[in-house]
């Protein structure tokens, strides 16, 4: 029994000081691209079977107010907003109340092509429309208050780029398209579906649709570097990104969506499997993206990542299923993006961490 208690306790020891080199390697590969304490700055975690193992923040979240970011700060997530909008569609696919297979027509009868372009090509990226926010006329209606339907009707002349499954091609315009079409399909606007069904079923209370006039609480404020220093993020009313990216969260709440994903709160795992798989374009080639999600690898190892990008803010995740490791960085500055070091981390973590 002593022997016993004695390789436990070695075992033990060994496992802590192994979490604190962790610790440690992370913590430099964040402060070579963080290095500025009194600066806009970003806040990171790792979790494992769904509980953190790595949690800190660095940086400001407010220059003026000299307030420090914690890892409450409340940011805004860009696209990565994505993932919601996809999980909702097929949400609303389970209910019986549109199919990904249906045509746009079906909801939006006057869109061009629209009996050719299929809610999958929207969520898989794959429709050809144009992408709004390529369009030199966007900074006309940037800060003016856009319905869905005027924000369609925006873009939805424009020439089209490629044929509908030709090619995978990022397109935030689709994904505008999907927070209309859940709008129409509910009855209910994008936002109160969001929250009603995602946000407090899986109790993410810090979690919202972006605005700058409501008073959140830690939220954390946005900003960009010039020559001559930082500057308050330029405004945008976040009714023109809609649904392609304009929800706010925290951690601790993207780990709450997380494993709610794991866990099929939201959906069947037969409705899940729609959102993770590789799907194919006209021609039988595989594209690296299924609903919502990137699709790739770290050193053949299966991951779902997403970034996003809005002004005055970068965020990205990196989820590996075999280790249920979730790796995620926000920043509110959009002169340092925390992409590759999350896909680091993330590398890092798989290096070190096993499921125990």
């Amino acid at each position: 029994m002593q022997k016993l208690f004695v390789l436990c306790s070695i075992f033990m020891l060994a496992f802590s000081l192994n979490a604190q080199k962790l610790d440690q390697k992370i913590d430099s590969l964040i402060l070579s691209k963080f290095k500025e304490a009194d600066g806009p700055g970003g806040i990171f975690m790792v979790a494992q079977k769904g509980k953190p193992v790595y949690q800190k923040a660095f940086g400001m979240a407010n220059l003026e107010l000299d307030a420090k970011l914690n890892t409450n700060s409340v940011f805004q997530i860009g696209s990565m907003t994505k993932q919601f909008t996809a999980i909702a569609v097929l949400m609303l696919e389970e209910q019986g109340k549109l199919k990904v297979s249906d045509p746009i027509s079906k909801y939006i009868p006057s869109y061009p092509n629209g009996n050719n372009i299929t809610i999958h090509n929207l969520l898989t990226h794959t429709s050809g429309i144009r992408d709004f926010t390529k369009m030199k006329t966007l900074q006309d209606i940037a800060q003016k208050e856009m319905t869905p339907e005027q924000m369609v009707n925006f873009f939805k002349n424009e020439p089209v780029d490629l044929a509908p499954g030709e090619k995978f091609e990022y397109n935030n315009s689709g994904y505008v398209i999907l927070g209309y079409i859940i709008e129409i399909v509910s009855g209910e606007t994008y936002e109160d579906f969001i929250k009603k069904n995602i946000f407090d079923k899986v109790e993410m209370i810090n979690s919202y649709y972006a605005t700058d006039r409501k008073i959140i609480k830690n939220r954390a404020y946005g900003y960009h570097k010039k020559d001559y220093g930082y500057v308050n993020k330029t405004v945008i009313n976040f009714s023109v990104p809609f649904a392609s990216g304009s929800l706010m969260s925290t951690l601790d709440d993207m780990l709450k969506w997380q494993n709610a994903l794991n866990e099929n709160l939201l959906l069947t795992s037969k409705g899940e499997t729609k959102a993770f798989t590789k799907y194919q374009l006209n021609y039988g080639k595989e594209i690296e993206y299924g609903y919502g999600w990137h699709l790739k690898n770290i050193n053949g190892i299966a991951t779902r990542e997403h970034g996003g990008s809005i002004f005055g803010f970068k965020s990205m995740a990196v989820y590996i299923p075999s280790e249920d490791i979730y790796v995620l960085g926000f920043s509110n500055c959009d002169c340092n993006s925390p992409t590759q070091l999350v896909k680091d981390i993330a590398k890092l973590s798989l290096e070190n961490m096993t499921v125990k």
